[in-house]
């Protein structure tokens, strides 16, 4: 992930009014927090899948795959990590987040 930051990895309740508050209306924060939290997953499922792929082999049987250690605890790291709207939610309210609208320059 980009960077250590604190971000709670279970929801917590927010206030819908401060959300809407940087764009002025909850719908337009919303479609925002979506397509960061889209880029969030695209990203780590890369990150995943090539780290994922040092292990692929052509003969592997499926004992092997389930004594694979270093696998195992690659996909529990990822697995323990903040879901990606969490992290989107914590860099738009910290100001983190660049957006504009469709037709700005």
């Amino acid at each position: 992930m980009e960077g250590k930051k604190k971000i709670p990895t279970n929801t917590i309740t927010r206030d819908v009014k401060d959300l809407a508050a940087p764009t002025g209306n909850i719908y337009e924060s919303v479609v925002i927090l979506y397509k960061r939290a889209n880029q969030i997953a695209a990203a780590e499922k890369k990150e995943l899948t090539k780290k994922l792929e040092d292990f692929r082999g052509d003969r592997d049987t499926m004992e092997e795959v389930f004594e694979n250690k270093e696998q195992i605890e690659i996909s529990k790291y990822y697995e323990r990590q903040p879901k990606p709207g969490l992290v989107a939610i914590a860099e738009f309210e910290s100001g983190e987040l660049f957006y504009k609208k469709a037709g700005e320059k």
